[in-house]
């Protein structure tokens, strides 16, 4: 069911900011990273070698005193040259570069908790080198409307027990953080995503776009920040 923006807007909009990792976002000191080509820092290393990149997130991270950095949305980004999982799907053959969730750059091992209310729609290990790792979808309903919110880059006991249909409160914990050899080989992180219509997918759905299909993408996955209500991004 395919709804217009500005009611999941103003069904959001209603709602206190909602955690899905124990921090308080807007009470965390939070690095806000840029993974485009703006940061000269990224064209001085190999992002394809995980212990590299990962060093760089969390060396800037104790450099801040912060335990959560934020990967920002609709973020046209070069760190995906990585990996094939992200060669030509646009309409004149070009990778997919922009990030259309938000991420949390946490340490592996951190809890991560429903949003909202809700049932497991689908789950599972996404385990081609650069994509999502261990992943659960929920599915919810907020005022009449129904929608699904993606957590990726999991840990693989965070599937074990999982079980389509199986309910969740909001903040309740579902899954941890996975480390570097479980979530696709990437810093630990949480990928969150909020989306519209799943297009038929089970246990997976693009977290990044081609640039040209950027407005079909980034009205089937709206701002995650309508939820989480993060204030250092709302003057960006």
């Amino acid at each position: 069911m395919t709804l217009p923006d500005q009611t999941l807007e103003s069904a959001f909009g209603e709602k206190s900011p909602v955690r899905i990792i124990p921090h308080d976002l807007n009470l965390e000191n939070l690095v806000l990273f840029d993974f485009t080509n703006d940061n000269p820092e990224l064209q001085e290393m190999d992002v394809s070698d995980t212990k590299e990149f990962t060093r760089y997130i969390f060396q800037k991270l104790k450099e801040q005193s912060s335990r959560v950095g934020i990967g920002k949305y609709d973020e046209n980004r070069t760190i995906y040259d990585k990996s094939a999982v992200f060669d030509s799907s646009g309409i004149q053959g070009q990778r997919r570069s922009l990030h259309i969730g938000l991420d949390l750059w946490v340490a592996a091992g951190t809890p991560v908790l429903a949003a909202l209310n809700g049932h497991v729609h689908s789950f599972q290990d996404n385990r081609a080198f650069g994509d999502y790792g261990p992943t659960i979808i929920l599915e919810h309903q907020l005022k009449g409307i129904s929608f699904h919110t993606l957590y990726g880059h999991l840990n693989r006991k965070s599937l074990e027990n999982m079980e389509k249909g199986l309910k969740v409160r909001a903040g309740q914990q579902i899954a941890l953080v996975g480390d570097i050899h479980e979530n696709g080989q990437w810093p630990p992180h949480l990928h969150f995503e909020i989306i519209r219509d799943l297009q038929g997918k089970e246990g997976d759905f693009p977290g990044v776009c081609a640039l040209d299909q950027r407005d079909r993408y980034l009205s089937l996955c709206p701002d995650p920040n309508l939820l989480l209500k993060i204030k250092a991004l709302e003057n960006l």
